[in-house]
């Protein structure tokens, strides 16, 4: 709950861009990691910068944005590069199909 974010009582919270809400307090953040970073806000990524003068964050994305990817290599941002995948992952699997307009 938003209580137990204030107070400090809540250690880990999974959740949406809604968690960098304005009603959304924290009594110690530590680490706030990104998903696809691409999709959050300009109003979203304003609030993350404000939070990195205390807080450290990971941003985890497949398709960077230009400018992440330009700060990584400037060295304003570390970067890591993931090559392979993860053991007995398993295969995409695609299928093509042909269009059913019954359904």
């Amino acid at each position: 709950t938003k209580e137990g974010l204030k107070s400090g009582f809540v250690d880990i919270v999974v959740g949406t861009h809604k968690l960098l809400g304005k009603t959304v307090e924290y009594k110690d953040l530590g680490l706030l990691i990104v998903d696809e970073e691409q999709r959050f806000g300009v109003r979203h990524k304003e609030k993350i910068k404000q939070l990195k003068a205390n807080v450290d964050v990971l941003t985890l994305t497949a398709t960077p944005i230009p400018r992440t990817l330009h700060m990584s290599m400037l060295g304003v941002r570390d970067l890591s590069i993931i090559e392979t995948p993860p053991e007995n992952r398993f295969p995409v699997q695609t299928y093509v199909l042909e269009q059913n307009t019954n359904f």
